[in-house]
């Protein structure tokens, strides 16, 4: 390297020849993202749709309607220029509904997600380092939750929890954490050979500190790439038990329940279901867009330059 090469000799080497400035890992998936139209799109959504959320009373002028209030004498309204997407069964503004349920939508895939990564994370850790009977006890109870759909399973569950965004959120995370136990123990069964691992141990290094400090930072990208994947899913799942009544119960706004409720009138007032079905298309499309292109990018074979 030029690092190690005598002055007069460094001094010779053509500029071009000298190493360029490296970026740092994080820096290089930015850049690589960027450059990925679609993953720039599913960002685009994402964020407006979490603004949106965040800052519903400000950007509607129906807030009370968007928590549930009625308006009956404005009763299933067509778009106007008063009412973008219209009204709804009780006189409801349709635009407001839908950023106040985003507000549950977005929080079940969100917390889903982190749940299950929090639990699912360090189950695969402690099973891929340690291994023997540890590993055989985590990784049985690990399979018999992926025996079943994780629908279905959610649904089981839900049922038995009853209705309400805790619940619901509950029997979601319950069918999640088990694929990120798997995919950190593969991640840690290869980790815990590696040289630098070893040289921890050598010098007296705890296996909690080696599992903290080496281990789990070097899985984290692959997890970061799955939960940014998950979150469509999530919300998915999250919308279809509300659509059954599992969920939030009215009047409070979500995306599953505006569908369930306007599905009866959607052949003659298409926007008050119709709204809310392109809402969870285009959310959980978005996380599968960014999922994509971060997978891509955190893969040094795959990345852009």
């Amino acid at each position: 390297m030029q690092a190690n090469l005598p002055a007069e000799i460094s001094s010779a080497v053509p500029a071009a020849a000298k190493p360029a400035m490296r970026y740092s890992e994080p820096r290089l998936i930015a850049r690589s993202m960027v450059r990925d139209p679609l993953a720039v799109i599913g960002l685009v959504v994402i964020l407006a749709a979490i603004l949106g959320a965040v800052f519903a009373p400000y950007i509607t002028p129906y807030a009370d309607q968007g928590r549930g209030v009625p308006s009956i004498l404005d009763k299933f309204k067509p778009p106007s220029q008063a009412h973008l997407l219209g009204t709804d069964y009780l006189g409801r503004d349709v635009l407001a509904r839908l950023l106040y349920g985003a507000r549950s939508s977005l929080s079940t895939g969100f917390l889903v997600v982190i749940i299950a990564v929090l639990v699912g994370t360090p189950l695969g850790a402690v099973a891929g380092y340690f291994g023997g009977w540890l590993d055989e006890v985590i990784m049985r109870i690990t399979d018999v939750f992926l025996a079943f759909p994780p629908l279905l399973l959610a649904l089981a569950v839900g049922s038995a929890l009853g209705s309400g965004f805790v619940n619901t959120m509950i029997a979601i995370a319950i069918t999640w954490w088990p694929w990120y136990t798997r995919l950190v123990r593969a991640q840690t069964l290869s980790l815990r050979e590696r040289h630098f691992v070893e040289a921890a141990r050598s010098i007296g290094v705890s296996d909690s500190k080696i599992i903290a400090a080496h281990i789990l930072p070097n899985v984290l990208t692959p997890v970061w790439v799955q939960a940014t994947m998950d979150l469509g899913s999530a919300i998915l799942i999250g919308t279809a038990l509300n659509f059954i009544g599992l969920g939030v119960q009215p009047p409070t706004a979500d995306w599953g329940n505006m569908v369930n409720q306007g599905r009866l009138y959607f052949l003659d007032r298409p926007w008050f279901a119709g709204s809310a079905g392109l809402a969870i298309f285009l959310v959980a499309l978005s996380f599968n867009f960014v999922g994509d292109a971060l997978r891509d990018a955190a893969d040094p074979y795959t990345r852009r330059a």
